[in-house]
This record gives C-alpha cells, sequence and structure tokens, in this order.
C-alpha cells in the first residue's frame, strides 16, 4: 500500500542542495511569491487551484487519504473527528 511521505522530499531530481533545509525554504518563498499582492479570497482560489492541482498529480486515494488526515490532526474544532 502506498504510504504518504512526511520527510522533507523536497529538490531538482539530479541537484544536490548546499544545505538539508535549501529546497523547502525555496519552495515556501515560490509559495509566498505566489500569494503576493492577492487579496484573501483571491489567496484562497489560488491554495483551492493548487490542492486540487497536486491532488490530481498524486492521484492515490489512498495517499491522498492519509495527507487529508494528517493535515486535519490537531487542527482546533476536529476533536472526535473521524478520517
Amino acid at each position: 500500500m502506498a504510504q504518504l511521505n512526511t520527510q522533507a522530499h523536497f529538490g531538482v531530481p539530479g541537484q544536490t542542495p548546499l544545505h538539508a533545509f535549501s529546497p523547502g525554504d525555496d519552495f515556501y518563498e515560490m509559495l509566498i511569491d505566489t500569494h503576493r499582492d492577492l487579496g484573501d479570497e483571491a489567496s484562497r482560489l489560488v491554495n483551492a487551484r493548487l490542492i486540487l492541482l497536486l491532488a490530481n498529480h498524486i492521484g492515490d486515494l489512498r495517499v491522498l487519504k492519509q495527507a487529508l488526515a494528517a493535515a486535519r490532526a490537531g487542527v482546533a474544532g476536529t476533536e472526535g473527528a473521524g478520517a
């Protein structure tokens, strides 16, 4: 069964980053740049579109179910909610 990878896994295939944290920082910078100058509603729309694009790329419903449960875990208001 496919498992959700929750370990840092950012990077460019074939390239070794200078520091282990660099690719994650690079992604965070790209994410912030994507939202720059957007209002709250437009930013939420970008997030929703990004989620659907990445979910489609993953494709495996078992992995997506694990990701949804992991994303919801520990979020206020979800106590007792089943995943």
